[in-house]
């Protein structure tokens, strides 16, 4: 099999159930050495549990594969694998790296350097104020900004790096073609449009809960670093930053009060090993 044809194998599985991006690769990888290879010995390759194998068969024949490439292509959604020279690098050296993302906008934003910066979901004006010192100084030198647009200090991310001329990076946790929340909708249409809009997930998944913490292993996987704002003793931010810890990558947190409830989670990165910053050149000066 060539590389397209393989690639088009794992846009296939992206839609199929019972299939995660690890086993996809695992399928992938075994049609590389044998394209003959039946889906009952695809499913054993992968180590399907019997539950997951029914899932893929049945899903697996629903699927009208031109049909689904000729639907992404009318809908302006393209999307690259891990087979591809142009897949982040920095991606492909986390554990369960996504087999396939789908996107929108500039694709060739993944190969600057790019700064995660997440926080919670119930802003504080000292969110908006550290972020209103930070921003200008990271733009300036060129970093593109990554968040999950989210409500809250993500979407205020993507929304200032846009209005200071700045380019950003958005990994939502559907499929590309539904909003969630849906108050972000015009930000998600103007991130699709003129900066980029990356997804692990086909056309029409639902904002499942699970897929939030995978999408931050994106995040995280993607960006030299992650600046944590604000968040929460247990936040979705705190998963991002210690995935980014555990792939080795830099992880900056914010200090803040320690009566707040938003600044326990900064905080207590700080006391597990986080880099202190008060600065963006502190950021810059490790980047």
């Amino acid at each position: 099999m060539n590389v397209t044809e393989l690639n088009e194998w794992l846009f296939h599985l992206a839609h199929c159930h019972g299939v995660g991006a690890s086993s996809s690769i695992r399928m992938v990888a075994e049609l590389m050495e044998n394209p003959s290879l039946s889906l009952f010995e695809l499913a054993f390759s992968a180590n399907l549990s019997s539950k997951n194998t029914k899932l893929f068969y049945e899903s697996y024949e629903k699927i009208d594969r031109q049909a689904a490439l000729n639907y992404y292509k009318e809908k302006n959604i393209n999307w690259i694998t891990i087979l591809d020279d142009d897949y982040p690098s920095y991606l492909k050296e986390i554990y369960n790296p996504p087999a396939l993302l789908f996107y929108q906008g500039d694709k060739d934003l993944l190969k600057e350097n790019l700064l995660a910066i997440v926080g919670s979901r119930l802003k504080t004006a000292y969110g908006s104020a550290v972020l209103n010192l930070f921003l200008p100084k990271l733009l300036k030198h060129q970093i593109v900004t990554v968040s999950g647009l989210a409500k809250g200090i993500d979407a205020e991310v993507h929304e200032k790096t846009i209005n200071l001329k700045g380019k950003t990076i958005a990994i939502v946790g559907t499929g590309l073609d539904l909003a969630y929340p849906k108050s972000n909708k015009d930000l998600q249409l103007e991130i699709a449009k003129n900066h980029l809009l990356v997804s692990e997930y086909p056309m029409g998944s639902a904002p499942e809960r699970h897929h939030f913490p995978l999408r931050n292993r994106i995040i995280a996987g993607i960006s030299l670093g992650t600046l944590v704002v604000e968040a929460k003793k247990r936040s979705g931010s705190l998963i991002t930053a210690n995935l980014a810890l555990q792939e080795g990558r830099e992880v900056f947190s914010v200090p803040g009060s320690i009566l707040s409830s938003y600044s326990k989670g900064t905080n207590e990165l700080l006391l597990n090993g986080a880099k202190c910053v008060v600065d963006a050149e502190q950021i810059l000066e490790d980047l």
